[in-house]
This record gives C-alpha cells, sequence and structure tokens, in this order.
C-alpha cells in the first residue's frame, strides 16, 4: 500500500498471510524487504504491517501529512475469492482507502478454455508441483502421512461459473493419518485446493461498482488475456 502526497512518498506493506501459503516465512519476507527498501530509497518511510489481508486490520499512524491511501494489490490474488467474497474484501479495501482513495489491481481475464487448461496443467509442470506441495505442507503442519505419489494433480475450467477448478486426486484407495484422525479416500476421489475465477472487462466493472469503486483507468496487453486497473473509491 501507498500513500503520496507533494513530492512525499510512504510506503506501507503488507504481509499477505493466508492466501499465499506461505505464512510461517512471511513475516521475515516482509521484514527484509521493508529493510531492503530503505537501504535503497534513502528518502522512503517503510511501515511493515504484519497482518491477514482477508480480516480487520488497522493501518500504523502515519507521521506527517498526505494526500490519500492507494492499494496494490498485484497479480490476479481477487480471483481466488468467491464473487461474494471478493465483494466484500474490495468494499473492506474501499472503507479503509476512505473516498478519493486508490486501487491498482490485476485482474485475469476469460479467454479460451484451452488456453487456460493449457496454462494450469503446463507442460513443465510448474502447477501441478505447486498444487501437490499442498500434501508436504500439511505432512508437516499436522504430522500427516500423506502420500505425494498416491495423488495427482487435476485442474479444468469450469465454463459456467468463469473459473479454473483444481483437485488432487487420489490414484489408488487409500487410507491416510490427519491430525489423528483417519481419513479414508476412493481411487479417484478429488480433494478442491484452489478455485481462481476469470472476469470479463464489464463483469468486472460490475464487481467494483457494486463494492464501492469506480474503474478510472485500465490496462490491458495485446491479446487481452491480462488487466491492470486503477480504480478510485467513491
Amino acid at each position: 500500500m501507498a500513500t503520496a502526497d507533494k513530492g512525499d512518498w510512504r510506503l506501507l506493506g503488507v504481509e499477505l498471510k493466508g492466501a499465499d501459503g506461505e505464512i510461517d516465512i512471511a513475516r521475515a519476507h516482509l521484514l527484509h524487504s521493508a529493510a531492503r527498501l530503505r537501504d535503497v530509497y534513502l528518502g522512503l518511510q517503510v511501515l511493515p504491517i504484519c497482518a491477514d489481508f482477508t480480516t480487520d486490520f488497522a493501518l500504523p499512524e502515519i507521521p506527517g501529512t498526505f494526500h490519500r491511501i492507494v492499494t496494490f494489490f498485484p497479480g490476479s490474488t481477487i480471483g481466488n475469492f468467491e464473487p461474494a467474497e471478493a465483494e466484500h474484501f474490495l468494499g473492506k479495501l474501499a472503507a479503509l482507502c476512505t473516498s478519493g482513495g486508490g486501487l491498482l489491481i490485476g485482474i485475469d481475464l476469460k479467454k479460451e478454455r484451452t488456453r487456460l487448461e493449457q496454462a494450469y496443467n503446463d507442460a513443465l509442470g510448474v502447477t501441478a508441483a505447486f498444487n501437490l506441495n499442498l500434501l508436504a505442507r500439511i505432512n508437516r503442519s499436522f504430522g500427516a502421512n500423506i502420500r505425494r505419489d498416491r495423488f495427482r494433480h487435476y485442474a479444468f475450467y469450469n465454463e459456467q461459473l468463469g473459473r479454473i477448478e483444481m483437485h488432487l486426486v487420489s490414484t489408488v484407495e487409500q487410507d491416510v493419518q490427519l491430525d489423528g484422525a483417519q481419513i479414508t479416500f476412493a481411487a479417484e476421489e478429488k480433494i478442491v485446493t484452489e478455485y481462481s475465477y476469470k472476469y470479463t472487462i464489464e463483469e468486472f466493472a460490475r464487481l467494483a461498482t457494486r463494492s464501492g469503486w469506480t474503474v478510472q483507468q485500465l490496462w490491458t496487453d495485446p491479446e487481452h488475456l491480462f488487466s491492470v486497473q486503477h480504480l478510485v473509491a467513491r
């Protein structure tokens, strides 16, 4: 998050807990990044905030005066929210930034099913490794005994709901121990691990409007695969 005044910029770093799935290392990364920014931009005031952005949190006291608050929400993380959750989250950001505040946000746009499914089932297996790593994380956090080699990655585009659905599929019938409980999986039984909603320009504009924002400007790549948008809180 950044706040701007006449020639005077202050940066607020927010640790993104939960959505990124790296809660255990995010605090150290945040503090390290804040220290690096201070070293590189000697006139920049950096105020790191350790918080879960999906819950309520307050901005720290900002010394001096500032013109407005502008929030930067990069990537296309908003797509990981259900539409109603996205509307609620954007509404909280609008309240946090107050009237006239800004939001710079990335949106993954709707495109051909084939292209989307190829992206989430990439030939190098990067997305599959990311998805399957969840099992290793569960094993570490809960003392589980889940075998990664007994699950496979599966992702497809649900055109009716406008979202990619990522799953882990049990390749055999198996029992796993999780935090003292036994869980039985049938062969081909699926675990839903992530939804990633895609929007058209018009759909996201309506969502932004319902959340208290107005789209002031937007940019897309030449193929209109992705969009970065500047919103202003009403």
